[in-house]
């Protein structure tokens, strides 16, 4: 079994959990989670994390995400995107790069985003698409979301594409129709694109193919999935006793978590320090303490 990270290239049409199917028949291995759901129409990148790897799934799920998406102007569909049935149609006004702009700018920094009812989001036990399918619509709490980038690539009259910079949890199908509706119309996604999850970007991705013919070339050290977080170095005896539970003074150290690793490199896990000791948090590799 291979305890790594799979940068995967999702192609459209296949949802998540077909990528994970895929990839526990061709590991032969049960033990596999993704960072991240993506939409089954669009493309890019999902990490897919496998064994040991599977208890840094948090990590990545709290990454950075960026993405290409197309919204066309117009008309909105059930999903929020152009899998869905048109439900509603508006005319689209005329509007110049400058008033395009200025909207744009109105959807950076912190906000709140009602959850769409073809998401992957649980109430009750059920997730919400399943309860979309059925024609229920239910009451779904704002999520705290940030927008950090909403660079216009190229506008017609009827359609816009976008790279997005977001916070975990940002649907772009709502952002798509949110700013499609502070322009006076209404829009849906036609396109999307994910470039990048935390560290892994589009151009290391590999297809699921490349993956299954030779999957330890194209597997990720674990550590790739705390690449964010301050590295701390470890004596001999320091990695000894703080991967065997004992909190351990290391002087100097800031209060935070980080990323363990011993004195060779070697990535022992996560840990916390307080008052300058450090107490693991998750363990993958225990040091022998000294006799």
């Amino acid at each position: 079994m291979i305890d790594g990270i799979f940068n995967v290239l999702k192609p459209p049409g296949m949802t998540s959990h077909d990528v994970i199917a895929f990839l526990r028949r061709a590991l032969n291995t049960k033990k596999v989670g993704h960072g991240g759901t993506l939409d089954p129409d669009a493309a890019g990148v999902l990490p897919v994390f496998t064994g040991t790897a599977t208890r840094l799934l948090e990590f990545a799920v709290e990454g950075k995400k960026q993405y290409l998406v197309e919204v066309t102007l117009g008309k909105q569909t059930d999903t929020g995107d152009d899998s869905g049935n048109v439900v509603k149609e508006m005319p689209v006004p005329a509007f110049t790069e400058e008033t395009l702009q200025k909207v744009l700018q109105g959807f950076l920094g912190k906000q709140k985003q009602l959850p769409p009812m073809y998401s992957a989001i649980k109430i009750n036990g059920q997730k919400l698409y399943q309860l979309a399918r059925k024609g229920v619509e239910v009451e779904r709490e704002l999520r705290d979301i940030e927008v950090y980038k909403l660079e216009l690539l190229h506008f017609t009259e009827s359609t816009l594409t976008l790279a997005v910079d977001c916070s975990k949890g940002t649907y772009i199908r709502v952002l798509g129709e949110d700013i499609a509706t502070a322009l006076g119309t209404c829009g849906t996604m036609s396109f999307l694109l994910r470039t990048q999850v935390g560290s892994y970007t589009l151009n290391a991705s590999h297809t699921l193919q490349e993956i299954a013919a030779d999957p330890t070339a194209c597997a990720d050290q674990p550590v790739t999935a705390v690449a964010h977080l301050p590295k701390l170095v470890l004596t001999d005896n320091q990695a000894a006793r703080i991967t065997n539970g004992v909190r351990t003074t290391v002087a100097g150290t800031e209060e935070g978590q980080y990323a363990l690793l011993a004195s060779d490199g070697e990535f022992l896990g996560i840990g916390t320090c307080k008052e300058e000791r450090v107490k693991a948090d998750k363990v993958f590799v225990r040091k022998s303490l000294e006799k």
